[in-house]
């Protein structure tokens, strides 16, 4: 009797343990799944932000560079690009997640009947307008960085608009792997396709810059 009382309790302290592997298992998957939905929202502020800076800077600069030589020019114009792009991101960003914050501060007025103290707790946890409009426009000026010290040591004008290319490339590459990393996405491809981007970016740019430029329509 007292082996078969022993074996009982040993297969219950089995199914217990069992049990216990299998809660922690989901809980586990749940963190997981908890992480990536909270990353998506600082993704899109940091990585996005770098790559809008990278590109945008780095066709402003290959568009100058279609009908200007001078490196002057080209680095003022990117410099211009960095400011104008980075205040463009901060003011567009913090309209947009002010606008989701008066929605979501409604939504609990209406549904729930919780004291000022509750209401303003929950308040604290929703996104900062503030500090979203900051990380925009960081990430931005971030990526905006990469073709102007690309450019700004290199005198001649072919030698800089390849560096400036290569650079603005490998940027991508290392932006676009960053993002389907931490986003749990497949690499390669979202690397290949955040550079095939950017090539079209820059390449319609100067082309385009640079058919202007031989008609003389700009002057």
């Amino acid at each position: 009797m007292a082996s078969i009382t022993n074996s009982q309790e040993l297969a219950k302290n089995n199914d217990i343990e069992k049990q216990s592997m299998q809660v922690d298992q989901n809980l586990d998957e749940v963190e997981i799944a908890v992480d990536y939905s909270k990353r998506a929202q600082w993704l899109r502020a940091a990585v996005l932000g770098a790559n809008d800076g990278l590109l945008s800077t780095s066709s402003l600069m290959m568009g100058i560079g279609a009908v200007k030589q001078d490196a002057k020019a080209m680095i003022l114009t990117g410099i211009a690009g960095l400011v104008a792009g980075a205040c463009s991101m901060a003011i567009g960003e913090f309209v947009s997640v002010y606008s989701q914050y008066d929605i979501e501060v409604s939504q609990m007025k209406r549904e729930n009947n919780a004291s000022t103290h509750e209401l303003e707790e929950k308040k604290k946890k929703l996104p900062s307008p503030l500090q979203a409009a900051a990380a925009s426009a960081f990430a931005f000026a971030i990526g905006a960085i990469v073709p102007l010290l690309a450019a700004a040591f290199v005198k001649d004008y072919h030698v800089r608009l390849g560096i400036v290319v290569a650079a603005v490339s490998f940027a991508l590459l290392m932006f676009g792997g960053l993002g389907a990393y931490l986003g749990n996405a497949p690499l390669m491809k979202s690397s290949l396709r955040v550079l095939i981007g950017g090539w079209l970016a820059m390449g319609i740019t100067f082309g385009l810059t640079k058919l202007v430029g031989v008609t003389g329509l700009y002057g």
